[in-house]
């Protein structure tokens, strides 16, 4: 089952995501043609992102909660973050599994969003090429689900969530941190046109489209067949098998001790 796909920028190389926990980069001329596989993720790999200013990198998130940086043409990890590292041990969604369902980029800040699929959070990253890695910066919470999220060069950070009071969020940088700003006359005019038609807006974004039923279901069989096997041997115990009249057999006493005594 594939969950993402993207192409590199020079259109050699198609890149896809599936629930196997791999990322395949094929030849576009030749799909055919594997140039390599990226392997390290536990789960399903939900979300691929080729970094544009930087073609050679990959980024990936998965059901195992990381998000991970590639070196995609050799499927080289060059980094990995764990999200679950990240929470707050106060937070309701503390022990929730969850992927990413979005992965976008801006270029002026090279800042990395991540918006994860059951919890209204946004993690930002600060991408560092030069180094090969992943910092992380803050994380954006929400009152509200969150739909989507992507960055507009200039703007800042849009948030498209379920409120239609306020169905968008911008956020833009602030001593290097992001802060909403509420008084942008581009969020205000985008805005009314949203809340004009929240009807259509929340008939197409407000289904469920989760990733809760990829992960992977466990069976812990031998538990089970031991206890039930423990079970049996308890019954034998306090109730042994009838001899050949229809009762237990019991060992005379001089027998007994014509055994013990050889």
């Amino acid at each position: 089952m594939l969950l993402d796909v993207a192409v590199s920028p020079d259109d050699r190389y198609v890149l896809t995501a599936d629930r196997d926990e791999k990322i395949r980069v094929s030849w576009a001329a030749a799909p055919h043609s594997i140039e390599s596989f990226c392997l390290g993720h536990a789960e399903f790999v939900s979300r691929i992102f080729v970094v544009p200013d930087h073609p050679e990198l990959l980024l990936s998130s998965s059901g195992d909660c990381t998000l991970r940086l590639w070196e995609y043409r050799s499927g080289r990890e060059l980094h990995c973050c764990h999200l679950t590292s990240l929470q707050e041990p106060a937070e309701p969604w503390g022990d929730k599994r969850f992927a990413a369902s979005r992965i976008t980029y801006c270029s002026q800040e090279s800042c990395v969003a991540l918006l994860c699929d059951c919890i209204p959070v946004v993690y930002i990253f600060q991408l560092d090429a030069h180094r090969q890695q992943l910092g992380y910066r803050q994380q954006l919470a929400f009152q509200h689900r969150v739909w989507d999220i992507v960055f507009e060069e200039g703007q800042g950070l849009w948030v498209l969530q379920d409120c239609r009071e306020a169905p968008l969020v911008l956020c833009r940088p602030v001593d290097g941190r992001w802060q909403a700003d509420p008084e942008s006359a581009a969020l205000r005019k985008v805005s009314a046109h949203l809340q004009g038609n929240w009807a259509m807006l929340e008939g197409a974004a407000g289904g469920d489209v989760g990733f809760s039923g990829l992960y992977k279901a466990t069976f812990d069989n031998v538990t089970a067949y031991l206890r039930k096997k423990e079970e049996r041997l308890q019954k034998r115990r306090q109730n042994p098998p009838p001899g050949p009249n229809g009762q237990a057999k019991k060992m005379k006493s001089g027998e007994a001790s014509l055994r013990c005594s050889s």
